[in-house]
């Protein structure tokens, strides 16, 4: 498991922890027959955490033009607490390793309505290019990129 940050007792508290933020209002149809939100969404949910990450990096207008990009390596998703209709969650993101070809990302999601972490997660991004799907290194503007919104990778 590759969790480095604890979860949080406060939304402030939170809020310090990640340098990026998404509120996510949870909708009455991500709830399952069970009464809560369906297992699924979380993963829909840290896709656009991770999207705001990459717009934050102001990494849209590279991802258009240059033949390097990141591709998703892998994803895990641990639930602490059952979410239910209604609720806002506020999905923190952030890069908790730096690797040569890419880095892990670490995602929280804190219940407005239960006051906690409900949600951890994390993910594994591999630079490639695209012309010969070839992992490359993690380097130049998208490296300035990242230390720059995470200056505490260094």
């Amino acid at each position: 498991m590759i969790m480095k940050a604890s979860p949080a007792t406060t939304l402030e508290q939170f809020k310090q922890d990640f340098p990026v933020i998404l509120p996510i209002r949870v909708a009455w149809g991500e709830m399952d027959a069970f009464q809560h939100v369906n297992n699924v969404s979380y993963i829909r949910y840290f896709e656009s955490a991770r999207i705001t990450y990459m717009e934050a990096m102001k990494m849209e207008a590279d991802i258009k033009v240059s033949p390097v990009g990141p591709i998703l390596g892998d994803v895990y998703c641990r639930y602490r607490r059952p979410v239910t209709y209604p609720d806002t969650l506020h999905v923190g993101t952030k890069i908790s390793e730096l690797h040569e070809f890419g880095f892990i990302m670490e995602y929280q999601a804190f219940s407005e309505k239960q006051q906690t972490v409900t949600t951890l997660g994390h993910c594994k991004i591999v630079m490639i290019d695209y012309r010969t799907n070839q992992k490359v290194p993690v380097e130049g503007e998208m490296l300035d990129k990242i230390l720059k919104l995470q200056p505490e990778l260094k």
